[in-house]
């Protein structure tokens, strides 16, 4: 352990000791297998040339910064007639947008430095930018400049986006040359270490998290790579673009979300307390634009009349004008060398300055003028009435709604009443076929009573006749058996015929009277209960006022014809009873021969 210890101590000296032998170099101990050039590293130096016979020098992070932007306005000024801005008019925002991005990237790094003041503002050379603060800067003055030029703002700033990625693209190797915006150790082929890197480390960087004898993280080289691919996305989206507008968001959006991630590798950064005041700039700007970007897309999709700035009156206007300056700009000159020709040659040059002041003097300026403020107004006209018509539109969706939700409702309410109404008239159904039910159970069952307590008794008491009358006559002699047992059984026939039938006959009469009356009030029932709940039904309304009548009748009807049926039931029965009455004057003369048959036999016999 303590040999392991001081190997480390013996190498970490040994990497001091190289990085103070080679204060220039910068370099990268991973990067390969074998011995290379960025291994062994590599010299710059922060000068990038020192003017001959001064001792001003220029150094590479200004000449970077200044390159990033000469690029970046030969891009922008190709994009500008494309997009309907006039470049005349946008060079006098260019330029002031410049000075606002410097300026304000100063004040920003001092705003949040603890070791600069606003004293120090004009020691630019010392370093000290933020590229928030500088397109803060660059937007706030370039846009002001832009609204006094008659130039939409967010078409300007549209094609100020790729030109903000050019610019930071190549500016961040100015950090390289200076050995900044680096991150924590790393292992990784491209970690870099230079003396400036581990000096930082050593003096800033107390609690050990970062060892300065290691290589870290390159994250200016992560910046630029990153604003490399935004610029490519948004130079091929920008013909695809919604809205003015749209590509700036994009900007913010792509920008804010590789420096959230990238910040949180530095170890330089700016903080308010315990933040990254960048980290958490980048990721309110990825959130707010993505926000931005959905809700504007959905507000243009449904009113589907967005207008670019490239179509409206007044860039047309403004390019029309600027197509026509180097025409007009070679005509005056042809113009003012023939007035200087004639006032040489002793003319009389009066007419000719006249004419040159109506097609190139103040009044051909206020022609211009009066032109473009013409076109700016129906504009303005045009934008209101597109708006006035998506107002009627809205109103008039608005009532489509209201009359939609109305007959939906009341579709609705027939629906409810309907089905009110049918279940109220199956319940009513279901009520009087459960009365039905029960009142013709009930008689049933009594009618079945009254016949079991009728017929039993009268079978019982035939049984009884029966068994009386055979047993004593069985103990007679074969020869009686015959005669007697015939009697008896017609008269227990008759007996039976006499018993049963008119128990029948009551239980049937008794089922009838008590049915027929309860089949009867099921019927007057259901018609009283029917009628109210098709009262409700104005289809039925009519015939059911008709139709109460008729079955009232019928009822009747059937009841009166019940009524006979049963009177002639009755009439039908009586000879019956009359009929069965023969059979017993029979028997009585059968039971007379039989007793003088026995009273015929020789007196010898009884003793």
């Amino acid at each position: 352990m303590i040999q392991h210890i001081q190997t480390l101590a013996e190498q970490t000296g040994e990497v001091w000791q190289k990085l103070n032998d080679n204060p220039d170099k910068v370099y990268f101990p991973n990067f390969g297998d074998g011995d290379n050039v960025l291994k062994s590293g590599i010299d710059i130096d922060r000068v990038m040339f020192t003017i001959p016979g001064t001792n001003f020098k220029i150094y590479w992070y200004g000449f970077l910064i200044a390159l990033g932007i000469i690029l970046a306005m030969i891009y922008g000024f190709k994009k500008m007639k494309k997009a309907g801005v006039d470049p005349d008019r946008a060079t006098d925002a260019v330029i002031g947008g410049f000075f606002g991005a410097i300026i304000g990237a100063r004040l920003y790094y001092i705003a949040f430095s603890s070791n600069l003041s606003i004293k120090d503002f004009f020691s630019f050379r010392d370093g000290g930018l933020a590229i928030y603060g500088g397109l803060i800067g660059a937007i706030v003055v370039g846009g002001i400049i832009t609204r006094l030029k008659k130039i939409r703002l967010t078409t300007m700033l549209d094609i100020a986006a790729p030109c903000f990625f050019i610019g930071q693209c190549l500016g961040r190797w100015g950090n390289f040359f200076n050995q900044e915006a680096f991150g924590t150790n790393t292992d990784k082929p491209w970690g870099m270490m230079s003396l400036t890197t581990a000096n930082y480390v050593n003096n800033h960087i107390t609690d050990g998290s970062v060892d300065p004898t290691l290589p870290i993280h390159p994250c200016f080289l992560y910046e630029s790579l990153w604003c490399l691919l935004g610029f490519i996305l948004l130079h091929f989206y920008f013909k695809h673009r919604k809205f003015d507008g749209e590509v700036i968001l994009g900007y913010a959006a792509l920008y804010g979300l590789g420096r959230f991630f990238i910040e949180g590798l530095r170890t330089d950064s700016l903080y308010i307390g315990n933040v990254r005041v960048s980290q958490l700039l980048a990721g309110i700007c990825f959130v707010a634009s993505v926000i931005a970007i959905i809700v504007v897309r959905i507000i243009i999709a449904k009113n589907k009349d967005y207008v670019f700035f490239k179509d409206t009156e007044l860039s047309r206007e403004q390019i029309l004008q600027y197509e026509n300056a180097k025409r007009f700009e070679k005509e005056r000159k042809e113009f003012k060398a023939k007035i200087a020709s004639a006032k040489a040659n002793g003319e009389d040059a009066a007419e000719l300055e006249k004419e040159y002041e109506e097609q190139f003097g103040e009044i051909a300026k206020k022609r211009q003028a009066e032109a473009l403020v013409k076109a700016e107004e129906n504009d303005i006209k045009a934008a209101a009435e597109r708006k006035a018509a998506r107002t009627k539109s809205k109103v008039s969706d608005d009532n489509e709604v209201e009359n939609q939700a109305a007959t939906t409702a009341q579709s609705k309410n027939d629906d409810v009443e309907t089905e009110s109404i049918e279940t109220a008239a199956s319940n009513v159904v279901e009520k009087v076929e459960e009365t039905k039910t029960e009142v013709i159970e009930s008689a049933q069952e009594k009618s079945e009573e009254i016949k079991t307590e009728t017929v039993e008794p009268v079978q019982e008491k035939s049984e009884e006749t029966k068994t009386e009358t055979v047993e004593p006559v069985q103990e007679k002699p074969e020869e009686t058996k015959t005669e007697t047992v015939e009697p008896v059984q017609e008269k227990s026939e008759e007996t039976k015929a006499e018993t049963v039938e008119p128990a029948q006959e009551k239980s049937e009469e008794t089922k009838i009277e008590t049915v027929e009356p309860a089949q009867e009030k099921s019927e007057e029932t259901k018609a009283e209960t029917d009628k109210p709940a098709q009262e409700k039904s104005e289809e039925t309304k009519q015939g059911s006022k008709n139709d109460n009548k008729p079955k009232q009748n019928n009822s009747n009807r059937n009841k009166n014809n019940r009524n006979k049926n049963r009177n002639k039931n009755r009439n039908n029965n009586n000879p019956n009873r009359n009929n069965s009455s023969r059979p017993n004057n029979k028997q009585g003369g059968g039971n007379k021969k039989n007793s003088n048959k026995r009273n015929n036999k020789p007196k010898g016999e009884n003793n």
